[in-house]
């Protein structure tokens, strides 16, 4: 009876040693919202998940037995902060991989991290697939996970939804006719308007299909970080480049790169890249051998290239190197016969991924839906469909759809009618009150524009405007900036 026993307790022993262990992330964040958000993503990961709101009670798990396969680190925190956190942690627990989020802000900052030790970095707001492409890299997309990481795939693709309208099938024809030809492919469109889809199917249906496919957005990234992610570094390039890296280049070799936001890069890397497309060769960030690769190169943009080649932004010989097949994406708007099926794809796959019931839309949302021009595209509206999942209520959205929205082509018409009003009432306005009239509509059109791409991101927008978030918030209430997202 001993002796069967301890056969049992030897096999049980046997199965808890081949059974995966369920991975652990540590996520320290002072934000309670994104910390549950966080937690969630992290959670129908696979993973197990403890959240701490500064570095300080960070360290204070680690020093008491906390063993997380991988610490998320917000970088801009009151007490402890990310970076302090950062080189405690490098120190005592040099083995735990950290990946650093934060918005956008000073380079200088992101590459202090890095110095410090920072396995990689995400910056706010991003995306699912930023983070599965994170976790990829660490290695944690393990077997463990497969059961989790798969709820909500299953369901209908957006990116096979996209393909109803006649507008979105021409352009597939297009890629089908150079499914069998390396050519480069600049895509243009609206932010959220599927460019990175389109990319995938370009990919898709080359010859290249069994090779990686391999995205890097260069808006996300300072310059000096976004040359050693593209081209890599060698052993002692920079403080803390500790061996070789390998850049996106290189992992592609052999597949498709996709360069999102090209119109971003700067024009040091302009020339660089340039130097790739013209002899499939580069050097590694303080490196002197040539790297060769075999990379077909997609690129994408929401700006308009060549009037940055007129004003000197983006180099001409460059923009006509990306430009040998272009393909524009028409926006949302222009595609209504895709809402249905968008609608009900969102539906199903947040219904399955947070576990909530699929009850559809009530006819006062769709009815709204339907007269939105969704300036911010897919995007918007599977951003829109996700929050009446996960709050089970309609509310929200249906309160941000119901704010007037005054459309360009109307607040156009009020100022052509002032025009009017000036020209048979010569004299009764000032050239310099038009003048100021005029500004201020550009500069609200430029600032909803802004805040429509950066996800209604107030720091990130006032960053990219080049102006301070006081200075932001300022201009949204003199120039009567729509408040949305």
């Amino acid at each position: 009876m001993g002796s069967a026993l301890g056969g049992l307790d030897r096999v049980k022993r046997m199965d808890e040693e081949e059974t995966p262990r369920t991975p652990r992330a540590l996520i320290v964040d002072d934000a309670e919202g994104m910390r549950a958000y966080m937690a969630t993503l992290f959670e129908t990961r696979g993973f197990d998940v403890d959240t701490c709101d500064d570095g300080g009670r960070a360290l204070s798990l680690l020093e008491n037995g906390a063993a997380p396969d991988l610490i998320l680190l917000d970088i801009m925190m009151p007490g402890t902060g990310g970076l302090a956190a950062l080189a405690r942690i490098r120190s005592s627990w040099p083995e735990v991989p950290v990946l650093m989020v934060s918005v956008v802000g000073k380079a200088s900052t992101i590459v202090q991290a890095m110095q410090l030790g920072a396995t990689d970095y995400l910056t706010k707001p991003f995306e699912e697939a930023e983070l599965d492409a994170a976790l990829d890299r660490l290695g944690l997309h393990s077997s463990g996970l497969a059961g989790s990481s798969s709820r909500g795939r299953g369901v209908t693709d957006p990116s096979q939804t996209v393909w109803v309208s006649s507008a979105m099938r021409e352009i597939r024809s297009v890629i089908e006719q150079i499914g069998d030809t390396d050519v480069t492919v600049l895509i243009q469109g609206e932010s959220g308007a599927g460019k990175e889809i389109v990319a995938r199917e370009v990919h898709a249906v080359s010859n290249r299909v069994k090779g990686p496919f391999v995205k890097v957005n260069c808006a996300a990234l300072p310059t000096d970080l976004l040359e050693s992610e593209l081209f890599g570094y060698e052993k002692g390039a920079f403080t803390g480049a500790n061996g070789r890296k390998q850049g996106k280049f290189e992992l592609a070799n052999g597949g498709t790169i996709f360069l999102d936001e090209i119109g971003e890069m700067c024009p040091l890397l302009q020339a660089k890249l340039l130097q790739v497309l013209q002899d499939s060769e580069f050097t590694r960030l303080g490196g002197h051998r040539e790297v060769h690769v075999d990379v077909r190169v997609v690129c994408a943009t929401n700006r308009g290239l060549l009037d940055m080649v007129a004003a000197g932004d983006f180099r001409e010989d460059l923009y006509f190197r990306l430009n040998v097949v272009a393909i524009d994406i028409p926006p949302l708007r222009e595609r209504r016969e895709e809402l249905p099926l968008l609608v009900e794809t969102f539906l199903a796959r947040y219904a399955v991924l947070y576990e909530r019931p699929h009850t559809g839309l009530s006819q006062r949302l769709i009815e709204a839906m339907n007269a939105h021009d969704f300036p911010g595209n897919i995007r918007e509206l599977e951003n829109m469909i996700k929050r009446v999942v996960v709050l089970e209520n309609e509310d929200s959205v249906l309160a941000e759809l119901s704010r007037p929205r005054t459309n360009r082509s109307e607040r156009r018409a009020e100022l052509d009618a002032m025009l009017d009003e000036i020209e048979e009432n010569a004299g009764e306005l000032p050239l310099r009150e038009v003048g100021r009239l005029f500004a201020q509509e550009v500069e609200r059109e430029a600032i909803e524009h802004m805040l429509n791409l950066t996800g209604w991101n107030r720091k990130q927008a006032a960053s990219r405007l080049g102006i301070s978030y006081k200075t932001l918030l300022q201009k949204i209430r003199t120039c009567a900036v729509e408040v949305g997202g």
